[in-house]
């Protein structure tokens, strides 16, 4: 559950592997845009920086939890409607 949470505010997927199972109580602070820069796939003219004065989501993660968000590049789940048409009347 915590990974798709985290899915939105990175703009992407991300994938559990830490190996740890169960149910835990995480408490995570940080400030929202904060510091946060792409992780590079984007032209400089897309990246934006936003004041650091509080942890960003990646440093909160690994102070706070012991956690690294790495990027990678990996296969997604994609769904491809490749027809459309207006149901018939009955």
């Amino acid at each position: 559950m915590f990974v798709n949470l985290l899915s939105d505010p990175l703009d992407r997927v991300v994938i559990n592997k830490t190996g740890l199972t169960g149910r835990f109580d995480i408490d995570l602070t940080y400030t929202p845009g904060s510091g946060q820069v792409s992780f590079g796939d984007r032209p400089d003219s897309e990246r934006q920086v936003v004041d650091d004065a509080e942890p960003s989501i990646f440093t909160a993660i690994q102070e706070q939890l012991g956690l690294r968000l790495e990027p990678t590049r990996g296969p997604v789940e994609v769904l491809v409607i490749d027809h459309v048409q207006k149901p018939t009347a009955n």
